[in-house]
């Protein structure tokens, strides 16, 4: 089981790495390209999904969170010390903290 302070460091590191992705200038034209593609063909449900991912904090961040969490542990050597559960366990809260720090930055913005 990962310790509270891997928690909140896989939380600083799925924050960032969400915002990279989602909102940050330097994907942006990766951003837009998509967008076009899927505006070329905007009945298309796989598009609408991908560009749904792409652009939503809460849909990346949950996968982002799961494959730092997966990265971690297999770098630590820490897949093995626990149940395939409690890992399981770990994603969300991982995940979860991650959000909480999206949220709040979020809120941060509507107050300027």
């Amino acid at each position: 089981m990962i310790s509270l302070a891997e928690l909140v460091l896989l939380a600083l590191a799925g924050y960032r790495t969400t915002q990279f992705l989602v909102h940050d200038s330097i994907l942006g034209p990766v951003r837009s390209r998509i967008d076009d593609w899927q505006q070329a063909r905007p009945d298309a449900a796989a598009r609408a999904a991908v560009v749904t991912l792409i652009s939503c904090v809460y849909c990346i961040g949950w996968w982002v969170s799961g494959a730092l969490l997966a990265t971690w542990l297999l770098v630590t050597g820490g897949f093995d010390r626990a149940p395939l559960l409690v890992h399981g366990m770990e994603w969300p809260a991982v995940a979860g903290a991650a959000v909480l720090l999206n949220r709040w930055d979020d809120s941060r913005k509507d107050a300027d």
